[in-house]
């Protein structure tokens, strides 16, 4: 019976989203906000059908985080066209290196003053809090690949780079509680969970997008073969760029963001362009299938082709995995020790580190001071706080440093999905019809 009323609530649930999408996304009102009191509902705080505990289920709450993110990293690598050369880049490379460091420092400084922590929990809570969530940034991320906005593209590549190098810093936080190997004087640290992890993620991503990408195009220019299926391709990159990453002891979210930056980048160098993008969007609206299939092989419209499907299926898997985990989320709520600190600390956060941290990352950048403060302002928690905070306790983190740590961290994404739900939509809008009326002038 238990599996019925699921099948109802959640086909309810999609259904609605489906018919009402385009009202919801004139509303302030977000997916996500949707989600998360459907949680509340079939949870114990409503029916009773889903009662995830913190303490219990942490192993299945860190997977179904990880692979969330994952697939949204991938995305997010495949949105960004521009040229790694692009002067673009400066601003996500800033956001998530310095504007990164300087929010860990001072959650971690803001901890331990207020809330009498050990040091180790207190670099730990900032690293968990500091990453910008790309699951829950969909809305101000770059809309889809020829989207040059310079606010859009540096939200989506703080989401995607920052998701790894906040690792760094869990590693130190857990070493410094004495459950991680940091060597003497942190040499250890410095040399693998800093340098080596950081640089050769990226590198195993890049090399594998590109080597996939190119071993597909030639055998579909050359053989007509490995046509179709490009939502196994997807989800196959993303597996071995993850899986060998981890193997060789790097990280692998920074490897599978650039496995997708890799596979955009490798479309943007062939011959095409706008051409292509008419003939793909032709191909895919046509009801025969052998339309699209000569599409795929063509030697000219070949990467776009694959490109956009893959990017197609990856989007759709975001929103399913962006409605399981935020409804687990909503049900996780009442294993949480709630404490009056969550209300100092989550405005604390939201409102006063992030768009410090924000505005001394970029100080001198060329972004606008108007673009500066909506960048400082949707700082979105989400997913992968959660990750990193299942992360921890998974890897022997004290009960007494683990309930309070949970409370915060649910305590900061609750609050993100709500008020950066609600701002979205009107700050968007407002921002975006500022940015036609220049482009007019």
């Amino acid at each position: 019976m238990d599996f019925a009323i699921w099948s109802v609530l959640i086909g309810v649930l999609f259904v609605a989203l489906a018919l009402g999408g385009t009202v919801l996304a004139r509303l302030p009102v977000s997916n996500a906000m949707l989600y998360l009191l459907v949680g509340l509902a079939v949870g114990p705080f409503g029916l009773d059908l889903l009662s995830p505990d913190y303490r219990l289920d942490t192993v299945l709450l860190e997977r179904l985080a990880e692979v969330v993110v994952l697939v949204s990293l991938f995305t997010a690598g495949l949105k960004l066209s521009p040229g790694l050369r692009d002067r673009r880049w400066l601003l996500p490379l800033r956001l998530a290196l310095t504007s990164m460091v300087i929010t860990v420092a001072l959650v971690a400084g803001a901890a331990y003053l207020l809330l009498d922590w050990p040091v180790g929990a207190c670099i730990l809570l900032g690293a968990v809090l500091a990453p910008t969530d790309p699951v829950l940034a969909s809305e101000v991320q770059v809309q889809h690949p020829g989207d040059r906005d310079r606010l859009r593209f540096a939200l989506t590549g703080e989401g995607g780079l920052n998701d790894g190098t906040a690792f760094p810093f869990v590693m130190l936080g857990l070493g410094l509680l004495g459950l991680h190997e940091l060597g003497d004087h942190g040499w250890r640290w410095v040399a693998f969970d800093v340098l080596w992890a950081s640089l050769a993620g990226p590198a195993i991503g890049a090399l594998l997008g590109v080597a996939v990408g190119r071993l597909v195009l030639y055998l579909r220019r050359e053989h007509k073969e490995a046509v179709g299926l490009d939502d196994f391709l997807a989800m196959g990159l993303i597996a071995l760029s993850y899986g060998v990453a981890q193997l060789l002891h790097a990280y692998g979210f920074l490897a599978v963001f650039a496995a997708g930056v890799a596979l955009r980048q490798l479309v943007q160098s062939q011959p095409g362009g706008a051409a292509s993008q008419r003939a793909v969007d032709t191909a895919r609206v046509n009801p025969d299938k052998t339309v699209a299939e000569a599409v795929a092989v063509d030697p000219r419209h070949a990467p776009a082709f694959m490109a956009q499907a893959v990017l197609s299926f990856n989007e759709q898997l975001e929103r399913i995995g962006e409605a399981a985990v935020v409804i687990t989320i909503g049900a996780l709520l009442w294993t949480v020790q709630w404490t009056g600190a969550g209300w100092w600390f989550v405005p604390l956060l939201l409102l006063v580190i992030r768009p410090a941290a924000v505005a001394l990352g970029l100080a001198r950048s060329p972004s606008s001071k108007g673009q500066r403060w909506l960048i400082g302002w949707f700082g979105i928690r989400g997913v992968g706080s959660l990750y990193y905070l299942m992360y921890a306790i998974n890897h022997g983190l004290p009960a007494e440093l683990g309930g309070p740590l949970t409370g915060l961290t649910l305590a900061t994404v609750v609050a993100s999905i709500l008020v950066h739900g609600i701002s979205v939509t009107p700050m968007m809008a407002a921002y975006e019809r500022r940015s036609r009326k220049r482009r007019r002038g």
